[in-house]
């Protein structure tokens, strides 16, 4: 059962060795992502799940204690997915996205419950990622999530995809959707629109929407900007 999710975005800039001298540009997002994160551990959960987007390399699932690093960044910053496992697969790595979630749980010092992470394909059709999300919500105990993604990618000219005049009002419908624990809204998002607007967000969003169909959670909106032409949410449903 679901009982908790902290929806947060996936930059690797959220790191502040990352980002360098920017770092303060996202401090704001930085204190809602330890807000969410406090949701999370209040909701005393048995598991916590971390979803994220993810090339092929990196799809599927992450168990605990599995490494990841910003070294392809230009930082040499290792992070670890919850606490050592006796299970993690030392031969692969978190993609960026569960890397940043990793460094959010040992930013909180994450201590409240078993920890795995689910990469997540920007391919997935709708349908599938809210099955994933059934399947998650399903399983017995007390299930959290800590959802990554960003919103679209094409909110300035600056932006990694341009200025793409559809950006803000998809951005307007995700931040709206998740603050208010919209699992319709969510589940409605177009995939198309989402893939050409650069929305890395999309499919794992749509796995929690999947997973929180009959939990009854209500959601609270934290932040929600584009400092560098990306947009960036932050949502904690309880």
């Amino acid at each position: 059962m679901l009982v908790a999710a902290a929806v947060c975005p996936c930059p690797p800039l959220l790191v502040p060795e990352v980002a360098a001298g920017a770092a303060p540009e996202l401090d704001a997002a930085r204190t809602a992502c330890s807000d969410a994160l406090a949701v999370l551990a209040a909701a005393r959960p048995d598991r916590l799940v971390v979803i994220g987007p993810a090339e092929e390399a990196g799809r599927g699932t992450h168990p605990e204690g599995t490494p990841g690093s910003f070294r392809g960044f230009g930082v040499d910053l290792a992070v670890r997915l919850g606490r050592q496992g006796k299970d993690a697969a030392s031969d692969r790595e978190l993609p960026p996205s569960l890397a940043v979630g990793a460094w959010l749980l040992e930013r909180a010092d994450w201590s409240g419950a078993p920890v795995e992470g689910l990469g997540v394909g920007e391919p997935l059709a709708p349908e599938r990622c809210a099955e994933v999300g059934r399947e998650i919500g399903a399983q017995p105990g007390r299930v959290a999530l800590l959802v990554m993604g960003d919103a679209s990618a094409c909110r300035t000219l600056k932006a990694p995809g341009y200025l793409d005049e559809r950006a803000v009002p998809f951005d307007a419908a995700a931040a709206r959707a998740l603050g208010a624990a919209d699992v319709a809204a969510l589940k409605a998002l177009d995939a198309e629109l989402a893939r050409e607007l650069m929305a890395a967000g999309r499919a794992p969003w749509q796995v929690l929407a999947g997973a929180a169909e009959d939990a009854g959670l209500s959601g609270t909106l934290l932040y929600e900007d584009a400092p560098y032409g990306v947009g960036y949410v932050v949502a904690a449903w309880s």
